[in-house]
């Protein structure tokens, strides 16, 4: 009697991974937020613990985590249609996806946990997948459809836009848990620093991939770090002044070249 095998299409494993884990981050980030330990969730327990940390946003920014998660279910649906099993795209793209959403799942263990220095492990363990990803996504470098457009870029673009200036402020958690003076420098001037930074990250990618998802992310943490230390006016102006220059800069950048794709 002869026996066939058949063999597991490996681009079919990667859709339903890509699938399953955006679903998981997405149940474990809801649970986290309904049901935290010790009733306390993410926003309330940066609020008690950090009110000195001068570059933490208003807490409206966290809303952020809506469109970011739409995204994703967009993206993931999308990637994981039979008509987009062999999309070279998305087959660059590997399982760099599924590396973020655990990670991101690590990271809100460790938060809640009060293990501060490990959560800013755990979203290097978002951030860098995130940024190979967006590199292998050619993000901004050509045209694509409107439709890879909004269920492939976008989605990744406003995710990494987060996790970029969120990384920022989760480091600047961990330091002020560990009791680090900040080398003699006042918070508002750190917190001057690091719009600084954000500003200058966003730059560069305006310039290099004219990524309005991207930018507008970086403006929108900008702004709402601005309303939250409205009593600072040194961090206020200095974020309305880089958000109206990221504004002016999208706007002036030149458009990504190249044939569609």
């Amino acid at each position: 009697m002869k026996l066939t095998t058949q063999r597991t299409d490996p681009d079919l494993v990667r859709q339903v991974t890509i699938l399953v884990a955006i679903i998981g981050s997405i149940v474990i980030n809801t649970i986290s937020n309904f049901f935290p330990p010790d009733g306390v969730d993410m926003a309330t327990l940066s609020d008690r613990l950090f009110p000195s940390v001068q570059i933490l946003p208003a807490n409206y920014a966290f809303a952020i985590w809506a469109p970011i998660y739409l995204g994703l279910i967009a993206f993931g649906i999308y990637q994981a249609q039979p008509t987009q099993r062999h999309n070279p795209s998305l087959q660059r793209g590997g399982y760099l996806l599924v590396f973020a959403c655990i990670a991101q799942c690590a990271w809100i263990y460790l938060f809640l946990a009060r293990l501060f220095p490990l959560s800013v492990v755990a979203m290097l363990g978002i951030l860098i997948p995130l940024i190979v990803l967006y590199q292998r996504l050619e993000i901004g470098q050509h045209h694509v459809s409107p439709t890879e457009q909004w269920l492939i870029n976008i989605p990744i673009s406003i995710y990494l836009g987060w996790i970029t200036v969120a990384i920022v402020v989760n480091a600047s958690l961990a330091l002020y848990s560990i009791n680090w003076d900040g080398w003699g420098i006042t918070p508002a001037i750190w917190a001057v620093i690091t719009i600084i930074i954000a500003t200058a990250i966003g730059t560069q990618v305006t310039i290099k991939h004219h990524d309005t998802a991207y930018m507008l992310v970086i403006i929108w943490t900008l702004i709402a770090i601005g309303i939250r230390h409205l009593d600072t006016p040194l961090i206020t102006v200095t974020a309305a002044v880089a958000a109206i220059f990221l504004i002016l800069l999208s706007v002036d950048a030149p458009k990504p070249v190249g044939k569609d794709s």
